[in-house]
């Protein structure tokens, strides 16, 4: 029976120990591990009849990473809100997005609202085209577009605009 006990316990002992791995040290340079899903950042496109803007921030919204707009690219003023330059200016955007790290982003269309036009421009289509088409991982597209609910009062007056 002894000889048991010791043919039990002799495996146990064998057993190397788990030894921790060594500490990695950040400031000498180490590569900081990056997780598997990415960076993600929000992408706020203002689209309006006459411009395009894209603003890619981090998901707070409170740094900017990347801007692009229809101005940036065009030469003529009446191009600005072309579905081309809004093209153009996502992929620009996206570009520089992506060397800062950002993998993926949520949107945010916004048309100019209040009393004025309720309905994006032609570039917001155009340019949520153009994100998902440079790489990035599309998450969530949502409309923030401002809409009146106390019955602010029209621009124009007592009369109205006189023509």
């Amino acid at each position: 029976m002894a000889e048991e006990k010791t043919a039990k316990e002799a495996p146990a002992a064998a057993e190397p120990k788990a030894q921790p791995a060594p500490a990695q040290d950040y400031s000498r340079g180490d590569r900081v591990p990056v997780p598997e899903h990415g960076n993600w950042g929000v992408a706020h496109i203002f689209s309006s009849k006459n411009n395009t803007i894209i603003t890619i921030t981090d998901l707070s919204g409170a740094e900017t990473i990347a801007v692009g707009s229809g101005g940036m690219i065009v030469k003529s003023d009446r191009e600005e809100g072309s579905p081309y330059a809004a093209m153009q200016s996502a992929f620009r955007a996206s570009d520089k997005a992506k060397e800062r790290g950002i993998t993926g982003v949520h949107i945010r269309v916004r048309a100019p609202g209040g009393h004025k036009s309720k309905t994006p421009g032609s570039g917001a289509q155009a340019a949520i085209r153009a994100l998902a088409r440079s790489g990035l991982r599309i998450g969530k597209i949502e409309d923030v577009t401002p809409i009146p609910t106390d019955t602010t009062k029209r621009p124009g007056g007592k009369r109205g605009r006189r023509v």
